[in-house]
C-alpha cells in the first residue's frame, strides 16, 4: 500500500469522485459532504498549530552555521522564491483571462445551497488561535530562539514540530483523497466539475513550463557568477531532479543534490552547508505551484487579485515555506494560514488548493531541489570557499 503514492490516489480520488457524483444516491454523497465538513473543521484547528510548529523551530534553528555562508545561502533562497512567486503572478495575470476565461464558480460558491449539498451535521471545532496570532507567535518565538543561547525552548519546539509532523502525516495527507473525493463528488453533483477539470489540465501545464522558465534562469544567473556554462550545470543536475520526481521528498533526495552539485564544480565546503539547508528553506517550485493555484482558485471564483495583494502573500510565503514540513503537500500545508489570512480562502476553496497543488507536487519538489544547486554553485562563488 506505501508503494501506491499519494499522487496516483489522488487521481483515484477525483475519478471516483466524479463517478460517485454522477450515479450514487444523495444520501451516499452527503456521508462524504458530512467527512469533509468534520475534516475541514478539524483542518482550520490544525492550521495555528502547524504555524507554530513549522516556523518558530524553522526560523531558530537558522540562528546556527557560518555567518557569511548562512547569511548568503538563506538570503538568495529567499530572493529565488520570491522571484519564482512574482514569475507565477505575471504568468497568471497574463495568460488566466485567455486559459480560463470559461471558468468561473463565483455563483455556485455565493449561492451553495443551490447547486451544493450540505452534510447531515455540522461539528465546530474552533482553532486555538487566530491565523495572524499564530504567525506572531511563531516569528516572535523563531526569532528569539535564534538569538539567545538556551536550547530549552528549541527542545520543546522541535519535538512539537515532530508531534505536528506526525498529525499531518497519519492523519491530515491520508485522510485527504476522500476529502477530495467528497469535494468532486460534491461537484460533480452541482454540476461544476467539468470547469474544475479544465482548470486542472490548463494549469498544471503552466506551472510545468514556469517551473522549466525559473530553472533556467536560476542557472544562467549562477552560470555567469561563476562563468559556467549553465546548460551543463542543468544536465550534471537532471538525476536530483528525476530522484525528487519519484521521492516527492527534498529531504530524501539530498544525498544525490549533494553528489550532483559536488559533481557540478561546488567545493566540499559549500556544498556541504548549503545543500542541506536548502532543501529546507529554498522552495521555489513549490512557489510556483502555490501562487499559481491559488491565482487560479481565486480567478474561477471571481475573487479580485491585485499586484499589491499577491506580493505581500509572496513575500511572507517565502518566509513560510521555511516552515514547510517534509512530507508530500508539506509546502501548501505550511500555506494554508497566508491563504486564509491574507487572500480569504474559505474552508471550500483551501479544499480546492490542495487538490490542486497535491496533483503536481512531484515536479514542484523536482524544481526546488535541481534549483538547489544553482544557489549552491552561486554562494561557492560569492563566499570564495576552498576545500
Amino acid at each position: 500500500m506505501k508503494k501506491f503514492g499519494l499522487l496516483p490516489r489522488i487521481i483515484l480520488a477525483i475519478s471516483l469522485g466524479i463517478i460517485v457524483g454522477n450515479f450514487a444516491p444523495q444520501w451516499f454523497i452527503k456521508v462524504f459532504v458530512t467527512f469533509n465538513e468534520i475534516f475541514g473543521n478539524f483542518l482550520g484547528f490544525a492550521i495555528p498549530l502547524i504555524i507554530i510548529a513549522f516556523i518558530a523551530p524553522g526560523i531558530g534553528e537558522l540562528g546556527k552555521g557560518a555567518g557569511k555562508l548562512l547569511g548568503i545561502t538563506t538570503g538568495l533562497a529567499y530572493l529565488s522564491t520570491v522571484a519564482a512567486g512574482l514569475l507565477a503572478f505575471f504568468a497568471a495575470s497574463f495568460l488566466f483571462p485567455t486559459l480560463l476565461k470559461n471558468a468561473n464558480l463565483s455563483k455556485a460558491f455565493e449561492n451553495p445551497e443551490e447547486s451544493l449539498l450540505a452534510p447531515f451535521f455540522k461539528l465546530e471545532i474552533p482553532a486555538p488561535l487566530e491565523v495572524m496570532t499564530s504567525l506572531v507567535i511563531a516569528f516572535t518565538l523563531g526569532l528569539g530562539m535564534a538569538a539567545i543561547k538556551g536550547n530549552a525552548l528549541k527542545t520543546v519546539m522541535v519535538e512539537f514540530r515532530q508531534i505536528i509532523e506526525l498529525v499531518i502525516s497519519k492523519i491530515i495527507i491520508p485522510l485527504l483523497p476522500f476529502h477530495i473525493l467528497g469535494i468532486f463528488a460534491n461537484m460533480t453533483y452541482g454540476g461544476q466539475v467539468q470547469t474544475i477539470i479544465s482548470v486542472f489540465a490548463k494549469v498544471f501545464i503552466l506551472i510545468i513550463l514556469l517551473h522549466l522558465v525559473m530553472l533556467l534562469f536560476q542557472y544562467t544567473l549562477s552560470g555567469t557568477i561563476s562563468k559556467k556554462n549553465p546548460f551543463k550545470m542543468l544536465k550534471t543536475m537532471m538525476p536530483a531532479y528525476f530522484t525528487a520526481l519519484g521521492t516527492q521528498s527534498s529531504a530524501s533526495t539530498i544525498p544525490v543534490t549533494l553528489e550532483r552539485a559536488k559533481k557540478m564544480g561546488v567545493k566540499d565546503k559549500a556544498a556541504d552547508f548549503t545543500v542541506p539547508l536548502l532543501a529546507t528553506i529554498h522552495l521555489s517550485g513549490s512557489t510556483i505551484t502555490i501562487v499559481s493555484c491559488a491565482m487560479a482558485v481565486m480567478f474561477i471564483n471571481g475573487m479580485d487579485y491585485s499586484f499589491a495583494t499577491i506580493l505581500q502573500f509572496i513575500l511572507m510565503l517565502g518566509v513560510t515555506m521555511i516552515a514547510a514540513p517534509g512530507v508530500p503537500g508539506g509546502a501548501v500545508m505550511a500555506a494554508l494560514g497566508l491563504l486564509q489570512s491574507m487572500l480569504g480562502f474559505d474552508e471550500t476553496l483551501v479544499s480546492l488548493m490542495i487538490a490542486l497543488y497535491l496533483a503536481q507536487d512531484s515536479f514542484g519538489t523536482a524544481c526546488n531541489v535541481t534549483g538547489d544547486g544553482a544557489i549552491a554553485n552561486a554562494v561557492d562563488r560569492l563566499t570564495g570557499n576552498t576545500n
